[in-house]
């Protein structure tokens, strides 16, 4: 079957089109053809060799972490019921025609088609752990950084839908535009100095109640400064070079509890499947829509890595199998 391989770390050069064997349903285990697969930040990470503590890749390797599409089969202790039917299936190896992988599986919803479901697999996952762990309510000001990002556009719409005043901070006009197409109030360029001065001047002076950084790094701390005394700080980005470390002291003083949503690794698989389950069931009903930016056929792979390294996807890349 046609798949993606990273032979050696590198560049998104080094993603090159190959020929790999089909996988086989082991105990456990379904195969799902896939039509779309999900293309995110941490696979960009781990193709230039980051995080091998946490994430053991090496190469030769296939890249993705799975998409949408229909289970062609099933192995041994699964129920029979799956095949056949469309699912958002997180799974290793995903820039592949096909994947095997442990059956944590979800259905999709008809009223949403496969390249709905894949940029929501992981994004739509994140976004809903973020709601649970920041807890948005009515009234509140809430501030999204890097908000036209997949996981950023859909927790800000969860924010709005809870009620929340959004303040949306993202790089250039065309992001900062669709944010405020999505519901934010206010919005911010934060490749400009000063721009967490006017988070804080949007949100009344003292500060927002709420701050979610999809950013990471000196953007992430600054964020962190543009949250009021008593508020709620949650983090989960690396694309400014790493997460945004906090010092528990200044922290502390502020009385802001600092929540690191990606720290320990990956959730278990469990955790990530609700969540999935109830990022399917909100879009489908209306409540938000993934904003798909763009869409390569798999053999662009390494167009599609290039555009998140320029930062100039709005919004989904997916992978067209």
């Amino acid at each position: 079957m046609r798949a993606i391989e990273v032979r050696e770390f590198g560049g998104p050069e080094v993603l090159v089109p190959a020929e790999v064997p089909e996988p086989v349903a082991g105990a456990g285990q379904v195969v799902v053809g896939l039509e779309v697969a999900d293309v995110i930040y941490l696979d960009t990470l781990l193709r230039s060799g980051w995080g091998g503590e946490i994430f053991p890749v090496r190469p030769p390797y296939v890249p993705g972490q799975g998409g949408a599409g229909t289970v062609l089969a099933v192995g041994e202790g699964v129920d029979a019921a799956w095949a056949g039917r469309r699912v958002a299936a997180p799974a290793s190896a995903g820039y592949a025609q096909q994947v095997a992988e442990v059956a944590e599986i979800a259905a999709v919803p008809d009223a949403l088609g496969p390249a709905e479901a894949a940029a929501l697999l992981h994004d739509g996952t994140t976004a809903v752990r973020l709601a649970r762990a920041g807890q948005p309510r009515e009234g509140e000001t809430v501030l999204v950084a890097a908000a036209a990002g997949g996981a950023g556009s859909l927790v800000l719409q969860l924010a709005r839908d809870a009620g929340a005043r959004v303040i949306a901070a993202a790089r250039g006009e065309r992001k900062l535009a669709l944010a405020r197409e999505l519901g934010a109030e206010h919005s911010v360029d934060y490749s400009e100095d000063g721009w967490q001065d006017r988070v804080r001047e949007a949100a009344g002076g003292d500060g927002v109640d709420l701050a979610f950084d999809g950013a990471g790094g000196e953007l992430g701390r600054a964020a962190f400064g543009a949250v009021a005394r008593g508020g709620r700080f949650v983090t989960y980005g690396t694309s400014d070079g790493g997460f945004a470390e906090i010092d528990p002291r200044a922290a502390a003083e502020r009385d802001v509890r600092v929540t690191n949503l990606l720290e320990g690794g990956p959730p278990p698989a469990a955790v990530s499947r609700a969540a999935l389950v109830e990022a399917l069931d909100l879009a489908a009903a209306g409540r938000i829509r993934p904003v798909i930016g763009a869409t390569y056929p798999l053999a662009r792979a390494e167009d599609a890595h290039a555009s998140l390294a320029r930062r100039a996807t709005v919004g989904k890349s997916l992978l067209v199998v």
